[in-house]
């Protein structure tokens, strides 16, 4: 596939990491990315942006890095953040049954904390396997979706183990966190976002959706069509609602409202590199609070010193340094945003279509481009050169 000429600023990083993120960027054009945008912020200079993009989608729109991105599951960093700031102000608990904010509508929730279900220990089944959210998910249902009715999707599966025995990523934990919030605060979702976050940090294209609209240029994202989807993603999955682009789908206008707490934020890279700098600086959360986000579970049982997830974030040591991160995934975005320990150095890789990350097997070519990409990303805010292999996939999502 020929791709478009790519856009590329910046003077913090050196030419050799620039010529090299240019030419990985082209390279996730050519192997099926509709467009991708990448920010480096290593704390020495004006940060380096990138944006390419594929030449069939440039007259749906010319894709600039400052655009903004649905973020998918990064939007639980956020959920955590607003946790735990009541938590400092005295408002929450972590320890608090999940049953005091929101009795009758979990079950055992007496024995499930707000904390188990920020760091996914709770057991809850995730709702996204629920058939019923399918026509959502796939745009073809355009509901407005509450946080209620999302954790009732969830709750209504048999536990995957008992409270606090395991770790298993679940959107239903968010959507109950989310719930909580709207309980404890008398606020929705998106008031208390804007008013706690976007405000603050004069963040000028954050904001929780509620429903398709956008605030601002966005980027538009993209699925294959059915006749150019692989033959090895499950047929559920295959058949996007939207309007068909050169063997695509574009699926920037459907609904996010299915994420909820656990998925339904807009930002861009710029505004999300500000929010993990004040996150990690201390500037939004008191240090008990920033430290308690950073205590970690570990996300696989047999490897304790391997990446760990906290409340809303996890971290892990890759090849050029250790990170504190979160991607995102929803139809036609994914994104992967990390930051160092203090907030300093920043970077995100944006990509304008998801499918690939959710059945990688189907799109090895893609797969590996984009984890090649955010392999050198990483390396390059860390002022190190990139290693020939990339990492393994992130378990979250």
């Amino acid at each position: 596939m020929a791709t478009a000429a790519s856009s590329a600023v910046g003077s913090g990083t050196t030419p050799q990491q620039r010529a090299q993120l240019n030419r990985l960027a082209r390279e996730l054009v050519a192997a099926g990315a509709p467009g991708v945008v990448v920010r480096v912020d290593d704390g020495h200079g004006r940060p380096l942006e990138i944006t390419e993009q594929a030449p069939w989608t440039r007259p749906d729109h010319r894709l600039r890095a400052g655009d903004e991105f649905r973020m998918g599951s990064s939007t639980k960093t956020v959920m955590a953040t607003l946790v735990l700031q009541l938590v400092g102000e005295g408002k929450l608990a972590l320890t608090d049954p999940v049953d005091t904010w929101l009795p009758g509508q979990v079950p055992n929730g007496r024995a499930i904390t707000l904390r188990m279900l920020l760091n996914h220990t709770s057991g809850l089944v995730d709702y996204t396997e629920d058939p019923a959210i399918l026509p959502s998910i796939m745009g073809k249902d355009q509901r407005r979706w509450t946080s209620e009715q999302l954790l009732a999707l969830g709750v209504r599966h048999d536990p995957t183990f008992p409270p606090g025995s395991s770790w298993s990523y679940s959107n239903t934990n968010y959507a109950a966190i989310g719930a909580v919030l709207e309980k404890a605060t008398g606020k929705g979702l998106a008031d208390l976002v804007r008013d706690r976050i976007a405000r603050p940090l004069h963040l000028e294209h954050t904001y929780y959706a509620t429903d398709s609209a956008w605030h601002g240029p966005h980027a538009h994202g993209y699925e294959p069509d059915a006749a150019h989807m692989p033959p090895d993603v499950p047929a559920g999955f295959r058949d996007y609602a939207g309007a068909h682009r050169d063997g695509h789908v574009d699926v920037s206008d459907n609904n996010p409202s299915w994420g909820g707490a656990a998925g339904a934020m807009v930002s861009t890279a710029y505004d999300w590199s500000r929010f993990y700098s004040a996150l990690m600086s201390g500037k939004l959360l008191p240090a008990a609070q920033l430290a308690q986000m950073r205590t970690t579970v570990p996300i696989f049982p047999d490897q304790p010193d391997g990446p760990g997830y906290g409340l809303g974030i996890q971290t892990s040591a890759t090849p050029c340094g250790t990170v504190w991160a979160h991607d995102g995934g929803i139809p036609g975005y994914l994104s992967v945003t990390v930051t160092d320990p203090t907030g300093r150095r920043t970077a995100n890789v944006l990509v304008a279509t998801e499918a690939f990350a959710e059945h990688p097997d189907a799109f090895p070519e893609l797969a590996k481009a984009a984890k090649t990409l955010q392999t050198a990303t990483v390396c390059a805010m860390f002022d190190k050169p990139a290693p020939i292999a990339a990492p393994t996939t992130d378990p979250s999502g």
